[in-house]
């Protein structure tokens, strides 16, 4: 097994630089079964925001090809039943990393993951901190 980037999987998967491209190419597609790449949850969260941001792909697309990673048999992926489980809640309007991190929490016993941002409490299942009595007006 080997293990794969960030910036070879997004060179793979976007072709946008001939030389790396071509070859991410050769090492991604010469991964067997048996001889398989490894993506980090690191990575795979790198990835996400990478199309996301700076390719433009939406929270759909980016699922998309989290789950064709997610099914290649060539493609071992971190923690795979936690990025199944993420890609339920984008589904439901989730952003990919809010729901990695979310799930995280679950998984390692939080009571609850505690966020400053409302539309992951709202959609990824977060806890929203709110401004403090201190501070209220």
């Amino acid at each position: 097994m080997i293990g794969l980037d960030t910036n070879v999987i997004v060179r793979y998967l976007v072709q946008d630089d001939p030389d790396q491209s071509g070859r991410a190419n050769e090492l991604v597609e010469g991964l067997t079964a048996s001889d398989r790449g490894f993506i980090s949850l690191v990575a795979l969260v790198e990835v996400s925001w990478v199309l996301g941001r700076a390719y433009g792909l939406d929270r759909e697309g980016v699922a998309d090809i989290v789950a064709s990673l997610l099914g290649s048999a060539e493609l071992v992926l971190e923690r795979a039943g936690l990025v199944e489980s993420a890609l339920e809640d984008v589904s439901e309007g989730a952003d990919f990393a809010d729901a990695v991190i979310a799930r995280s929490g679950v998984a390692a016993g939080c009571q609850q993951t505690v966020t400053f941002d409302a539309r992951a409490a709202k959609r990824a299942g977060m806890t929203l901190i709110g401004p403090s009595a201190a501070t209220a007006p």
